[in-house]
């Protein structure tokens, strides 16, 4: 049995591969934060239906990744793969719990990176920016690899949004809600908002943490359409300049994917595919487990490469 496991903003998303089967569990943060590791470990069990014993690996994502840019066992990776555990986003103490849990069970585990400047294959114009996209942003593109597309484009649109681009099976980049498209929750900085760091109003990180559709103070109660509207808009713009970059590598001929708590609405799909003019597929929110799953599963076999990152 080979397991995935999904660092994500609201929930620790964990899918395990079983012959042909697929079987996916969701922890909340707060209640991982709230648990010792046996007890993380036994929900994990339960929600599985598997036993710790018969995991043959694992694939884990943590944050940022930022700390190292190949695929590596996780008694290798200092620091659990981060530069720092400051920066953007909610500080819970969950995903910490269950990283702690796994690695002191002795689960065999490997630990995908995040993009960022230090990653080696991505397109070098990219590494202007220091980070690019957190780990299982790389779980998602290998779980549409594994469904047989070697050139796409796929935005993950919930608390943050995240859209990246993969030409012949390599990854080529990625903006992150910081540079690009706001999500529901988090989004770029805008001038207000540095008026206001600059004031002492709030730090930076609570700017970004709180500049997304459903947290600008523009926005009423009554306006969730409106906020769906502007949403829509931004995936889309981010989506077509991600395109400016894989036409730059020759590759016109391209699918375009969706996912994510809000990516893969009905309604978010429909006002996307009007203004970009094409028919986006749409992926469950669960792919990043279930790519992070399918990596742990190829690397078991002897896979040494994974979408141009590297196995140590």
């Amino acid at each position: 049995m080979f397991v995935g496991v999904d660092h994500g903003t609201v929930g620790i998303r964990f899918a395990v591969r079983d012959v042909e089967e697929v079987r996916v569990f969701v922890l909340a943060r707060k209640e991982a934060a709230g648990m010792d590791g046996k007890q993380i470990l036994r929900a994990v069990e339960e929600g599985l239906e598997i036993k710790t014993e018969e995991i043959e690996l694992a694939a884990l994502t943590y944050s940022m990744g930022d700390g190292f840019s190949t695929i590596k066992d996780i008694r290798t990776v200092r620091n659990r793969g981060v530069v720092s555990v400051e920066g953007a986003g909610a500080k819970v103490g969950g995903g910490t719990k269950v990283f702690n849990a796994i690695k002191t069970a002795n689960i065999p585990t490997i630990m995908i990176p995040g993009l960022h400047a230090g990653t080696e294959k991505i397109d070098r114009r990219m590494k202007f920016f220091s980070h690019c996209a957190s780990p299982e942003k790389v779980g998602v593109a290998y779980h549409i690899y594994k469904k047989g597309f070697e050139h796409f484009i796929f935005s993950d649109v919930s608390s943050n949004t995240v859209t990246m681009c993969v030409a012949g099976g390599v990854i080529l980049g990625a903006i992150d809600a910081c540079l690009g498209s706001p999500g529901l929750y988090h989004g770029p900085i805008d001038l207000q908002l540095l008026r206001d760091i600059d004031g002492g109003k709030l730090s930076a990180n609570e700017a970004f943490s709180n500049a997304g559709v459903l947290r600008k103070s523009w926005l009423t109660e009554k306006e969730d359409e409106f906020a769906l509207d502007a949403l829509s808009l931004f995936v889309a713009m981010e989506i077509s300049a991600m395109c400016v970059l894989i036409n730059d590598y020759g590759t016109s001929t391209h699918e375009v994917f969706l996912t994510g708590s809000a990516g893969d609405s009905r309604e978010m799909k429909s006002k996307i595919d009007k203004l970009l003019g094409v028919k986006t597929k749409t992926l469950t929110r669960y792919s990043a487990a279930i790519g992070s799953a399918e990596i742990a599963e190829d690397v078991f076999h002897g896979a040494t490469n994974i979408l141009g990152i590297e196995v140590k």
